[in-house]
């Protein structure tokens, strides 16, 4: 019989080689004698499989451009930005090995500027911290024009579809979506639940208030997907992690596809608009 492993063995094989331990400290992901606890663990073990979607993105924007601009909204603490430079962009040595730049996009200042001073001691150049709102970043001049990979991981409610602007405006090839809190369509469902209810029994899927939260959200993420179809992504919808980590699961990968038709999509967004009684909504999916 195998030998139990020991806890500390056990740790050591979560983190993926390569990865500064020293920096999992910093970022309070591992405790200070490098341990990881219940909630840190279900927060690397996120951003891990997350890298493993993120990777091959990147690596596919190197077989067309010389370097990488990545832009993360909705930042936080930026555990993923820091991840992937600590991953991808730095060798062995922390030298960056990989052009390109991480821009972490995150409203409260405290937390840019924290981030800013945490980059500027690991030697990650590359790294740049914005405080402003994802709506705001849009028509930030100091971005570069083009964009190759956007990221929102859990941007709450509309900053998700802020993001997808981002992304639409400056011409991103990958988008990686992770949406959060859409209470948007469940408001206008809720508004006009009346009318629906009078007009057949498709409406039974959103009468009871958990309902209309539940369906608002799929609907969303449905209008999401459609509106990124129409601008020539190809979409795939997945899990970011099992459903005993988070109940805000739902990852969106988009990738552009110059040849993508686009009329259907565009289509079927305007008959669910029209169906679903959410017209009021046609400019934020119509962009």
């Amino acid at each position: 019989m195998a030998a139990k492993q020991a806890p500390a063995a056990a740790e050591k094989h979560e983190i993926r080689p390569g990865q500064s331990v020293e920096l999992l400290k910093e970022l309070h992901i591992l405790t200070r004698d490098g341990k990881l606890n219940q909630d840190s663990r279900r927060k690397l073990k996120q951003v891990y499989h997350l890298y493993q979607f993120i990777e091959p993105l990147l690596q596919q924007v190197l077989t067309q451009r010389q370097q990488v601009q990545l832009v993360d909204h909705g930042a936080g603490k930026s555990y993923l930005g820091f991840i992937l430079y600590d991953l991808f962009f730095k060798d062995a040595a922390g030298r960056q090995h990989v052009p390109g730049n991480i821009f972490g996009i995150e409203t409260r200042s405290e937390l840019v500027q924290k981030s800013q001073e945490l980059a500027q001691r690991f030697g990650f150049d590359g790294m740049q911290f914005l405080s402003m709102s994802v709506a705001d970043s849009i028509a930030e001049h100091s971005l570069p024009p083009q964009i190759d990979v956007v990221t929102a991981l859990h941007a709450c409610n509309t900053a998700t579809d802020d993001a997808i602007r981002f992304a639409l405006e400056k011409q991103a090839s990958h988008i990686v979506l992770a949406p959060c809190c859409q209470a948007e369509v469940a408001q206008v469902l809720r508004k006009n639940k009346a009318q629906a209810l009078a007009r057949g029994a498709l409406s039974e899927l959103w009468r009871h208030p958990l309902h209309t939260r539940e369906f608002g959200s799929q609907v969303t993420n449905v209008l999401r997907c459609l509106q990124l179809e129409a601008h020539g992504y190809q979409v795939n919808v997945t899990e970011l992690v099992g459903w005993e980590h988070s109940m805000k699961n739902e990852l969106i990968i988009a990738s552009r596809n110059a040849g993508a038709a686009r009329g259907r999509a565009r289509k079927r967004l305007t008959e669910i608009l029209d169906q679903l009684g959410l017209q009021e909504l046609e400019t934020r999916f119509f962009v």
